[in-house]
């Protein structure tokens, strides 16, 4: 089976350290369509952070398969969580997930902001709205809290600076770094309520 891998992605595993997934990705999308009665197609070409294309099921039905670039942390299993909370809810519905494979079945959703071409500002207030939409306290079900957040890029910051041969001004960085600490401060576990129990698919 051929795997076109848009270049973007390609580069991004490269970086991770993840040039093994990519060799098993024609393998891994063979099985993903096997265990889940799925055709996979053309893959969107836009993607940045996993391997993505569309997928027909053997009724007819279109959605989408996403493979997440392995690497350090919990990325696939934070975002399986996330989407079964909200569960269709401001964020795309979860079909189907594997966290040990990084795979998940989405519903296919209609054009992006992108292709619609709409104003910048008509974009951000979309944005905006579904993000209300989406945040919710859900202590107690494996998601870094807010606090836990902005201390990862804190981290994140001063280490890519330092990496890269500090490419931008120190006053840019100090100003990342505040933002990043208010973060931190303003997580009050007191506020957040416990999750509902999550039917897994």
């Amino acid at each position: 089976m051929v795997v076109v891998v848009p270049e973007v992605v390609r580069r991004k595993a490269q970086n991770a350290g993840a040039q093994e997934w990519l060799d098993d990705l024609p393998g891994l999308v063979a099985a993903l369509e096997r265990d889940w009665l799925i055709t996979v197609g053309t893959p969107f070409a836009d993607a940045t952070e996993a391997y993505v294309a569309a997928t027909t099921t053997a009724e007819g039905e279109a959605g989408v398969l996403k493979l997440i670039i392995p690497r350090a942390g919990d990325a696939a299993r934070n975002e399986i969580t996330v989407l079964r909370l909200t569960d269709g809810d401001g964020c795309v519905r979860l079909l189907r997930s594997d966290v040990d494979r990084g795979g998940l079945l989405l519903e296919r959703l209609g054009r992006s902001l992108d292709e619609l071409k709409l104003p910048i500002r008509r974009r951000q207030k979309i944005l905006c709205d579904v993000a209300a939409r989406v945040w919710r306290p859900a202590p107690d079900c494996g998601l870094p809290s807010g606090a836990d957040k902005g201390r990862w890029l804190a981290d994140f910051i001063i280490r890519m600076w330092e990496s890269l041969g500090r490419p931008c001004a120190e006053r840019a960085v100090d100003h990342a770094l505040e933002c990043a600490a208010r973060r931190v401060a303003r997580h009050d576990g007191e506020r957040a309520w416990r999750c509902p129990p999550v039917e897994h698919p």
